[in-house]
């Protein structure tokens, strides 16, 4: 393990996008770190540091239409090819030929997908929170839109672009607060509580938001950091990439339950919706993820699980990198 390394440098690449920007730390074989919804690529500062220090040349980057990397404004813009597009770019500017993708939520399966579309360029895919789904069923929109009975699931009220933005832009730090306190372990809402995935008839998201706390991993200043980027871009090349689901569905038809064949890892939390609703999906790794190294549920853990717990989750990866084919 390296005794000295150097510290987070920032940077901007061409890709797709127009350009892609990425924090960068350590030497070593590339790691690509893909955050997810409504992050940056400061969801990994624990993650990088401790990367870079087990050898590793970890890469966080700021996926199209966050932070500072190029918002394209056509909706459809923020299609699952283009992200993926734009990872390659991005292990290209690097120099490098390959790369293993680590992803979280909205990341997780932008990683699952670029090791899918291009096995050649992605060697192994890490996936926290949000497990493998291949493409298939019925469309997507049509699923969200039967769920949840007279109340609203959150991906079906984030289709109708301008929608989300008018309740979330007016009081972006307020919004972002309780969308983070509502899916963390130590401040979600409790047994029995409306569910915050849901919205109410003519009510909003927020309304279900816990107020007036902060989950322990999320510090004041933390907080300012992913406010301070949202209320200079605003929501929208965020939300984009829910406006496209439909069309990933139709990109990817070739793709039908195509497994992910490389080696693997998901890392998920016990109280984190994504992986209760999609328990089968865990189920059906044998099939959809042969690769599969290893798979841990971490206890009394939310969704945010690099960020709530990130020596655990720095443990597990590294071990499973280190065991990776050189």
């Amino acid at each position: 393990m390296s005794q000295h390394v150097a510290e987070v440098t920032h940077r901007s690449v061409a890709a797709p996008a127009g350009r892609i920007h990425l924090a960068e730390q350590g030497s070593g074989p590339l790691v690509l770190l893909v955050h997810g919804f409504p992050e940056c690529w400061y969801s990994w500062r624990h993650q990088l540091p401790a990367l870079a220090a087990a050898g590793y040349r970890a890469v966080a980057i700021d996926v199209r239409g966050y932070g500072r990397s190029a918002r394209p404004a056509a909706t459809d813009a923020y299609r699952m090819v283009d992200l993926v597009a734009d990872n390659v770019a991005v292990v290209r500017a690097l120099g490098e030929e390959s790369a293993v993708v680590i992803g979280h939520d909205w990341g997780a399966t932008i990683a699952a997908n670029s090791a899918l579309l291009h096995p050649e360029v992605f060697t192994a895919a890490g996936l926290l929170s949000v497990p493998y789904t291949p493409r298939g069923g019925p469309r997507p929109s049509e699923v969200f839109a039967r769920m949840g009975g007279e109340e609203e699931f959150y991906v079906s009220y984030f289709q109708q672009p301008g929608r989300a933005e008018a309740e979330i832009e007016p009081d972006v730090r307020g919004w972002l607060a309780g969308f983070y306190a509502a899916l963390s372990a130590d401040t979600m809402p409790g047994p029995g509580a409306p569910d915050p995935h849901f919205v109410s008839p003519a009510g909003t998201l927020r309304d279900r938001f816990p107020t007036g706390v902060l989950p322990a991993w999320l510090s004041a200043s933390d907080l300012d950091v992913y406010a301070g980027e949202f209320e200079r871009t605003g929501l929208t090349g965020a939300l984009n990439r829910y406006r496209n689901m439909d069309r990933d569905w139709a990109d990817l038809a070739a793709y039908d339950g195509a497994p992910v064949l490389q080696p693997s890892l998901f890392l998920g939390g016990s109280l984190d919706a994504s992986t209760t609703w999609l328990a089968d999906a865990i189920e059906a790794y044998p099939v959809t993820l042969p690769g599969l190294v290893a798979s841990h549920l971490l206890e009394g853990c939310g969704h945010w699980i690099q960020q709530e717990r990130p020596a655990e989750v720095n443990r597990l990866l590294t071990h499973w990198l280190a065991a990776l084919p050189a």
